[in-house]
């Protein structure tokens, strides 16, 4: 692995990052006893002060238990929520490959803004794929390199291999290469063998594999490539609370990498950046029972999709195919006309319809290269599920 056993940290890392010295207090270093040091309010949360006036008139405030200590700023670094996340993802070494952000976006960004130099440095993206690794460059000043996905063929969605090394390899300027696997809107898992190749290679950036979707791969279509994050220091795998284990308000991203980097994106965040109440709600959710729980409901909304949706849709008039590895918690559905030709006044007409006179969203996606004529339809409930394909087939069977 040539690429991967010589890759440094230090070359992708712009300058000013790599002097930066990280905000500091006090209670990086002392968390125990009598705390006066962040200029925090000792009563706690005033809403819940209890507060009576004195006979000479002044008010006596009384604390009442804060058990979640919403009064104190939260841990910085999520340790206890990182401690979890080994659990999930045991193959990750320490808690110091781990990171969290606000969201996956934050991450995102944090990994545009510590390799990119404005105005010059660039990522490669392989559309169809998430739109947000475009705008965050954009916000950046950084410039973006286009590989598309192969988009025909039993090969669809999948990496054009050779593409994205020649491009990677031939522009220096490239410093991050976004894999989005599943990806979104293509549902698709890349194969293993592609993203060692990218891996392997000569080029000398940092791979980001974006696994939002991840726990609804089918066991028999390959596990989370968090698993070579030890085997590779050029690798950074993202996940995220928002989708499987069904917390997308708290906003929470995960990334696992190598300590060094970690301890880049670290020095860069804001301080205190996850509240108490996020961190909370992963700890829990990261319970053993936590993860047993999401498991069954991420095999429940698999087959709701495999057993229900995708026949059902199949089904429907006007749907050409039903696209893609389906490796996700959506599907993404292709539409033609009656002379069989895809369509995105179908498409569009649709989920135009749905929106403003039938209360339910899904989303358009045929603006998308290699995504023409598509709808990308969310997994719900069975009752949701239901409601979609019954409002789809009368407004379908009315366009001849």
């Amino acid at each position: 692995m040539p690429a991967a056993s010589s890759f440094d940290i230090k070359r992708i890392i712009r300058p000013n990052i790599l002097k930066l010295e990280p905000y500091r207090c006090a209670r990086d270093d002392y968390s125990e006893g009598i705390l006066l040091d962040a200029n925090e309010n000792s009563y706690g949360p005033v809403h819940q002060a209890r507060i009576t006036q004195s006979s000479g008139g002044s008010s006596l405030i009384e604390a009442q238990p804060d058990s979640q200590q919403l009064h104190r700023y939260p841990d910085p670094m999520g340790l206890r929520v990182k401690q979890r996340i080994l659990q999930l993802r045991p193959s990750i070494p320490s808690v110091n490959n781990v990171f969290l952000g606000v969201g996956s976006d934050e991450v995102i960004d944090l990994l545009v803004r510590i390799t990119c130099q404005p105005g010059r440095d660039s990522i490669l993206v392989t559309p169809p794929t998430y739109g947000m690794y475009k705008v965050v460059a954009s916000i950046n000043d950084v410039g973006i390199v286009k590989v598309p996905l192969i988009v025909e063929g039993e090969d669809i969605f999948q990496l054009d291999v050779d593409a994205v090394i020649q491009s990677a390899c031939s522009d220096e300027t490239v410093k991050i290469i976004w894999l989005c696997s599943p990806g979104n809107p293509t549902g698709t898992r890349l194969n293993e063998a592609d993203v060692r190749r990218v891996l392997e290679s000569d080029y000398r950036g940092l791979v980001v594999v974006d696994e939002a979707y991840v726990d609804f791969v089918r066991a028999d279509r390959g596990e989370s490539y968090a698993k070579l994050v030890a085997e590779y220091p050029n690798l950074f795998v993202m996940q995220t609370m928002s989708k499987s284990f069904g917390l997308a308000g708290i906003r929470l991203g995960i990334g696992m990498g190598s300590p060094e980097l970690v301890q880049y994106l670290n020095n860069t965040k804001a301080p205190y950046s996850l509240s108490t109440l996020a961190l909370d709600v992963a700890k829990e959710a990261l319970s053993p029972e936590g993860i047993a729980k999401m498991r069954q409901v991420a095999a429940s909304l698999c087959q709701q999709r495999d057993e229900f949706l995708i026949p059902e849709l199949r089904a429907l008039p006007h749907v050409a195919a039903i696209i893609g590895g389906n490796d996700a918690n959506f599907v993404l559905c292709r539409f033609v006309d009656s002379n069989g030709r895809v369509s995105n006044e179908i498409a569009k007409g649709l989920y135009t319809e749905m929106a403003e006179n039938r209360g339910l969203v899904v989303r358009y996606r045929g603006g998308d290269y290699g995504c023409e004529g598509c709808l990308r339809i969310t997994v719900g409930t069975i009752e949701e599920n239901r409601v979609v394909i019954d409002t789809m087939r009368t407004l379908l069977a009315a366009i001849p």
